[in-house]
């Protein structure tokens, strides 16, 4: 099986501080307490959790799709992931997912269900089990 590295560097206390998050095979992507709780400039982790959850469900359905004999044209998948503050620390409350496929020759209540499916199945869905994920899935 594959294994995916990332890394992570922080520089400096909190609040004036800032970092990067280096996925092994893509770019740099800067974070600080700005870009992750007041809209500043730069990512956080929140978006690269979205990105993840986004890019394997979109490849999952893709081959779950293949599977039933259906060929997607397009697959764009969305996340919006909602981090709240719980006690003294931060929580991931939920995932929003929302896809839109164009799928010929597919009827909307079986994509649907394919897709419902596949949210569950999908790798990263996995490993936020203990996260609501709730997904909006419509045939283009």
């Amino acid at each position: 099986m594959s294994i995916s590295k990332a890394t992570a560097v922080w520089e400096g206390g909190l609040r004036e501080g800032h970092g990067t998050m280096k996925p092994e095979h893509a770019s740099e992507a800067p974070f600080s307490v700005s870009s992750r709780f007041e809209g500043g400039r730069g990512s956080n982790p929140e978006e690269l959790i979205g990105a993840a959850l986004s890019g394997c469900f979109s490849m999952a359905l893709s081959a779950a799709l293949g599977k039933g004999g259906k060929s997607p044209r397009k697959i764009e998948t969305s996340a919006a992931v909602h981090l709240e503050k719980k006690g003294e620390g931060f929580e991931i409350t939920s995932i929003e997912l929302s896809t839109i496929a164009d799928v010929p020759g597919l009827g909307a209540a079986e994509f649907a269900t394919v897709a419902e499916e596949t949210k569950k199945a999908c790798p990263v869905s996995k490993a936020f089990a203990g996260t609501k994920i709730t997904l909006s899935a419509k045939l283009a």
